[in-house]
């Protein structure tokens, strides 16, 4: 435990990525293992796991959305001190509708770089607003409860364990079919005459 705590202290933001990324990983393989296990047909043989998906989201998880959000906590909690009820609701409405939206953009964005997409912002379009929508039910009474009543050396688990579900509940939304894919009709060959 020492050396956690030492890391946290000297190594906050490499700290920070490290348990981010882990977290990234940890959600997108635990949806794996549940499709896998329950929602596959008993006659299909098991699909290995997709390497390729977890490594994009270790990459988006560390590289990107842990190093913002570090230095993003950094400056609010630095601008807005305090946990009265007045600081809590903009604490938690600033974080919300200023740093979520630029979250959910790299992480759509992100993730359709890392995959190769031919059009980037196609998902991005197309999942937002729900995904918005839906991390605002989430969010906005974590962020409270952790604003107002956890106390700092407890942010960190805390924080950690609402990530993991949170970002359990962004791999279903990214998982989902877009309407661009179901839309497009599958190939079919080429007939001949002979």
């Amino acid at each position: 435990m020492a050396f956690l705590r030492n890391a946290f202290r000297n190594y906050p933001l490499l700290s920070n990525c490290a348990i981010y990324g882990g977290l990234y990983v940890t959600a997108e393989f635990s949806q794996q293992t549940f499709l896998k296990k329950y929602q596959r047909k008993p006659e299909e043989s098991p699909l290995p796991y997709d390497t390729s998906a977890l490594k994009n989201y270790a990459i988006v998880g560390t590289g990107a959305i842990s190093p913002t959000l570090y230095y993003w906590y950094k400056w609010l909690d630095g601008k807005f001190k305090g946990t009265t009820p007045r600081i809590v609701v903009k604490k938690c409405l600033i974080d919300q509708f200023l740093m979520t939206p630029n979250i959910l953009v790299m992480f759509y964005v992100g993730m359709s770089l890392l995959e190769s997409r031919e059009d980037i912002f196609a998902e991005l379009i197309e999942k937002f607003v729900p995904t918005f929508i839906t991390s605002s039910c989430f969010w906005i009474p974590i962020q409270a409860t952790n604003f107002t009543f956890i106390p700092a050396q407890y942010r960190i688990v805390y924080i950690a364990v609402c990530t993991l579900i949170w970002v359990n509940i962004l791999c279903w939304f990214k998982r989902q079919n877009s309407e661009t894919e179901s839309a497009t009709p599958p190939a079919q060959p080429a007939v001949t005459s002979a």
